[in-house]
Order: structure tokens, then C-alpha cells, then sequence
């Protein structure tokens, strides 16, 4: 694995730096961290209660199973290509934003990528709520704000810590899921639960569209987390490293999920937490596993809080012209950030799991178009050769609105509109594919082939003496 080694004096256990770009005499980790980062991001009760959605609205088990498999793999690729850009570029991934959308005009997607975390980390609270109430009993508010307690704490530190986090939570989630799996399949008649088939487009499809938002959704800050990778590092190989993280945790997560609510049936709703445990013990040993649950959620609440304040101060950096954030400003923009998503936790608690489907579902329409263009014009358009100085310069070569970036997005945000099926809105086209929610496929394709043929007959050439180049 890839790996530089500085002296604990270069490399502060509190982060000093932000959004602006990683030097190489400060670049340090390695690949295998990466690896255990996003194993441990995924390996928790969020990706569960994804996967059992599955189940709970209509699916049966065995074709639940390799719809999961099939979206998982598809947008854990879209994932491992935006964090092969971080090791190259040595900043956030939201800032190449600016390459396609400009200084100014990436704030339209990160605002909404804000909106995207605020939502995830709300989500994931509640959950972590239910299981510190059960652990020390308290309720479940109490339970919601002392897990925000410990993010908004962990997140400060940065990146070193996020990442040493992940290695933890990985190891024990390893050995918490080893043990359920072994509970689940020695108790259960499993093979019974996979015979029972009704394959279904819809309810098929609807898997696939699941674990695919799941792992799409990470891509606006999966870069975030590679950035200081060296920047010789190989991008075949960080594409592995995340990939197979991001994967292999998702859906052992996901089908875990899938059985668990195929076992429980009716009584899983609104008891999500309290059901996976229970597929373990009582006693000592379902109070171990609770305590499982909430640092499972540890590692991608504080990525969602991390990335957060990474977006903020994206956005506020590009109307101000500079990188450089204060530390004041970021215990502020990380309080702030946390509290909100705090606040939302506690109010929608009692409506999670019906909130939640329609919430990761309809991100699709807004963050697979965006993650087309991103990765078509990184590895297509511009291969891999960025003006880094020019991304933060409102007069520079990317000016501060770019109208081609911006009217691909918005094109292909509506495109996706009658192929969409959620609970406020159902497109025409819905009815005509028999109820497939198709949207993601089209907000991937179509954007992206538009983008590149518009794009490549107007890119201009990076000088080589300003590019980070792979």
C-alpha cells in the first residue's frame, strides 16, 4: 500500500488546513486506510435500514439481493472515480466544481449537497438516538443529542481523526456483523426466505435505485478523504481501495437489512434499531451491540458533518476569493452545521423510515447529473489536468459563472423529471415502464454524453506549469 511517512510535528493530530490545497510535503497516509475508512462508513444501521426498504416495500429476498449487489456495484464505481481525483488535485471535491460550473456557479450544487448531509446526518441520529436510549436508557431526544455531541467533537479534529475513526468502527463492525450473520443463519431457516420468489421490474429496480443513491450520494465528498494521499499515488489503485470499501461494506450492511426485515416483517417498522439487535442476544450482549450500532454510525456522521464544513467554506471561499479558513470559523461552521441537522432529527423522529426512502431516492435527481458532468469532464474533457490557482480566482480561466456546466446540470436535472417516482411527485413516463423509476439512469447518461460533446469543442488547454497533473 502507498505510504509516506511525516514526523507527528507535520502532521497535527488537530487539522490546520481546510479547503485549500494539500502540498506534498504535507501529503501522508495510505491506501489501506482508505479502504477501512468507507468499510466503516458503511458498515452500520443506515446502509441496514437501506437495504431492508428493499423488503419492507414489496421485494422478496433473493431478487432484493442481487438488485442490491447490481446498484451497489454500479455506483460504488461512480464513487471510486471522484476519490481517484483527490490524491491528484490535493483539494475537496466539491471545489473541481468550479471547473465545470465556475467560481460562483458551483454553489448551486454544493448548497444542495449541503441540503444532502443535513438530511443523511438528521437520519442517522435518529437511529444512533434510538440506540444510545436503549444503551443508557434515556429517551430517544436525549439519546439524539448526546450522539451530536460526540460529531461535532470528532469533527473538529479532521482529518487524521476521521480516519483513525474509520479503522476502529471497521474492525468492530467486522466483528459485529461476524456475529450476527452467524446468529442469523443458525437460528433462521434462510434457505426458506430465498425460495420465496415473485420477481417484480419494479420492486427489482427500486433495489438497484436503492444501493445505487447510496453510493452515489457519497460522491460529493469522497475526494475530501483522499486528498492527502501522496499524489504519485496510482489512481487505479485508490479506485480499489475505495471500491472495494464502499462495496463490500454497503452490502453486507444491505443484506443483513434484507433478512432482517423479511424475518420481522410488519413489527420492523419503527423498530429498526431494537430488530437487528435483537437478531443477535439480549442482555450483555445486545447492549454490546447497541453500543456497535451507535460507533457504526460514528464514522459516516462525522464524514456528513466533515463534508459539511467543507462545503460551507466552499462556497463562501468563492465569493470572497480565497482558501483560508480561520480556525474560529470553523468551530462555528461545524456547531452550526451540526446543530441544524440536529434539529431536524429531533423534529422528524417519529416519521423516520417512510421520510427516508423518498429522501435518498429523489437525492438521485440532483446529485447523478452532477456526478456525470464531474467525472466526464475530469477524466474525458480535461483528463485529469486542473489550473488549481484559477479555482479559487473569480477573473481566472473559469471565470465565475460557467453557462455550458450549469445549463447541462439544469438540463439534466429536469430530463430525469417524467422518469421519477416519489411520494409528492410521479412522473408521466412512470405509468408507461409499468411504475420503474428509471431517473438515475437517465440523470447519468444523458448529461454526461451532453456535457462531453458540448465541452470537448470548448475546453481550453491547461498550461502544464499550473496543472495537477496525474
Amino acid at each position: 500500500m502507498t505510504k509516506v511517512s511525516d514526523s507527528p510535528q507535520r502532521r497535527p493530530l488537530i487539522e490546520t488546513r481546510s479547503i485549500d490545497y494539500i502540498p506534498e510535503a504535507e501529503r501522508h497516509g495510505s491506501l489501506y486506510s482508505q479502504f477501512t475508512l468507507w468499510l466503516g462508513a458503511n458498515l452500520q444501521i443506515t446502509a441496514i435500514v437501506t437495504g431492508a426498504l428493499a423488503v419492507v416495500l414489496g421485494g422478496d429476498v433473493l431478487w432484493s439481493l442481487i438488485g442490491l449487489l447490481i446498484g451497489q456495484l454500479f455506483g460504488g464505481a461512480v464513487v471510486a472515480l471522484h476519490a481517484a481525483q483527490g490524491p491528484k488535485l490535493g483539494l475537496p471535491q466539491m471545489i473541481s466544481s468550479r471547473v465545470q460550473f465556475g467560481v460562483y456557479g458551483a454553489a448551486i450544487p454544493i448548497v444542495l449537497v449541503c441540503l444532502m448531509y443535513l438530511g443523511f446526518s438528521a437520519t442517522g441520529a435518529v437511529l444512533s438516538g434510538q440506540a444510545i436510549a436503549q444503551l443508557i436508557e434515556v429517551s430517544d431526544s436525549a439519546g439524539i443529542l448526546i450522539f451530536a455531541s460526540c460529531i461535532a467533537f470528532l469533527t473538529m479534529f479532521g482529518y487524521r481523526v476521521i480516519h483513525l475513526v474509520g479503522k476502529v468502527t471497521s474492525v468492530l463492525g467486522i466483528i459485529a456483523f461476524v456475529y450476527l450473520f452467524t446468529r442469523l443463519m443458525t437460528l433462521n431457516d434462510i434457505g426458506l426466505l430465498l425460495d420465496n420468489r415473485h420477481f417484480g421490474w419494479s420492486s427489482f429496480l427500486l433495489a438497484v435505485s436503492l444501493s445505487a443513491s447510496w453510493q452515489i450520494a457519497f460522491g460529493p465528498y469522497v475526494a475530501d478523504y483522499s486528498r492527502y494521499l501522496p499524489s504519485k499515488t496510482s489512481s487505479w489503485k485508490t479506485f480499489t481501495a475505495v471500491g472495494l470499501g464502499t462495496v463490500l461494506g454497503a452490502q453486507a450492511s444491505m443484506v443483513l437489512g434484507v433478512f432482517a426485515a423479511a424475518l420481522a416483517g410488519a413489527n420492523f417498522r419503527g423498530h429498526e434499531v431494537a430488530t437487528i439487535v435483537g437478531l443477535g442476544s439480549t442482555g450483555v450482549m445486545a447492549a454490546l451491540l447497541y453500543l456497535s450500532v451507535v460507533l457504526g454510525k460514528v464514522t459516516v456522521s462525522t464524514l456528513n458533518a466533515y463534508g459539511s464544513f467543507m462545503c460551507v467554506a466552499t462556497v463562501i471561499s468563492g465569493f470572497r476569493g480565497r482558501l483560508e479558513i480561520s480556525p474560529v470559523q470553523r468551530m462555528l461552521f461545524i456547531l452550526l452545521i451540526v446543530g441544524a441537522s440536529t434539529t431536524i432529527a429531533l423534529l422528524g423522529q417519529h416519521s423516520f423510515l417512510s421520510a427516508f426512502k423518498f429522501f435518498i431516492l429523489f437525492l438521485l435527481t440532483f446529485f447523478t447529473p452532477w456526478s456525470a458532468i464531474n467525472l466526464v469532464d475530469y477524466y474525458f474533457v480535461n483528463k485529469e489536468r486542473y489550473d488549481v490557482q484559477a479555482l479559487s480566482n473569480p477573473d481566472g480561466r473559469y471565470g465565475r459563472w460557467n453557462v455550458l456546466g450549469i445549463s447541462v446540470y439544469v438540463t439534466g436535472v429536469l430530463i430525469q423529471l417524467p422518469f421519477v417516482d416519489t411520494h409528492f411527485y410521479t412522473g408521466p413516463m412512470v405509468a408507461q415502464l409499468g411504475g420503474i423509476d428509471i431517473s438515475w439512469i437517465v440523470g447519468l447518461l444523458v448529461p454526461g454524453i451532453h456535457y462531453y460533446l458540448v465541452a470537448k469543442t470548448s475546453a481550453l488547454a491547461v498550461p502544464p506549469e499550473r496543472t495537477q497533473e496525474a
